[in-house]
C-alpha cells in the first residue's frame, strides 16, 4: 500500500461520518470546545457538499439524547442518518452496509464522545479494512484527558490523525478552481 493511499484523502474514495453530535449530549460539553467542534464540522460538511463526498450522521439513543444539532443537519440535508444503541456505529447493520456498498474506503471521522462512540467506531472501521482519518479538531469528550487518551489509542490502532483544514485542502487537491475559491474562505 502506498503512503499516499493511506495519508492523502481523495473525494472519490471518501465518506464523512459525523458521530452523535446531539442536542442533549452537547449540553454536557464544554461550550467553547463545542463551538469549535460545530464550526469545524460545519466546514467539513460544506466541503463534502461542494466536492460530492457522501455524509453519514449517526445518533445514539435519540429518545434520551435528542437529534443531531440542527445547524449541522441543515448543511447536509440529503445525508443519511442512522440511529443506534451500540456505542460503535458499526453495530448498526445499515450503517456498515451503506459504507461497504458505497465502495469508498476512506472514512473521515468527526463527533463525540471521542473515548466512547468515536473510539469504538474507529477501531471497528479499521478492523473492517477502512482507512480512517480522525479529525482531531472536530471530535470531543466531556474530559480533555479522555479525548486525548482515545486519540492516542486510535492512532496506535492505525487511524490517520488530521485536522479540518488539512482535510479541506486534501479533498480540493488544487488551487484556482471555483471550489477552491469557495472553500478556502471557510478556513481563513
Amino acid at each position: 500500500m502506498s503512503i499516499q493511499n493511506k495519508f492523502l484523502l481523495d473525494p472519490a474514495r471518501a465518506v464523512l461520518v459525523v458521530i452523535d453530535v446531539q442536542e442533549k449530549l452537547c449540553a454536557a460539553m464544554d461550550q467553547n470546545a463545542l463551538q469549535q467542534l460545530a464550526k469545524n464540522t460545519g466546514i467539513l460538511l460544506e466541503s463534502a457538499n461542494e466536492l460530492a463526498v457522501p455524509v453519514i450522521f449517526t445518533e445514539q439513543y435519540v429518545k434520551g439524547l435528542g437529534p443531531t444539532l440542527a445547524e449541522l443537519k441543515s448543511r447536509a440535508p440529503a445525508a443519511s442518518c442512522h440511529e443506534k444503541m451500540t456505542f460503535s456505529c458499526c453495530g448498526n447493520g445499515a450503517f456498515i452496509e451503506q459504507l461497504k456498498q458505497s465502495g469508498r474506503t476512506q472514512i473521515i471521522v468527526t463527533g463525540m464522545e471521542t473515548h466512547v462512540c468515536v473510539l469504538q467506531t474507529v477501531i471497528n472501521l479499521l478492523d473492517d479494512g477502512f482507512k480512517v482519518h480522525l479529525v482531531k479538531d472536530a471530535v470531543m469528550s466531556r474530559s480533555s484527558d479522555n479525548k486525548q487518551t482515545a486519540i492516542e489509542a486510535m492512532m496506535l490502532a492505525g487511524a490517520v490523525p488530521t485536522c479540518t483544514e488539512a482535510v479541506v485542502f486534501q479533498l480540493l487537491k488544487i488551487a484556482g478552481t471555483e471550489s477552491f475559491r469557495k472553500l478556502s474562505k471557510l478556513v481563513k
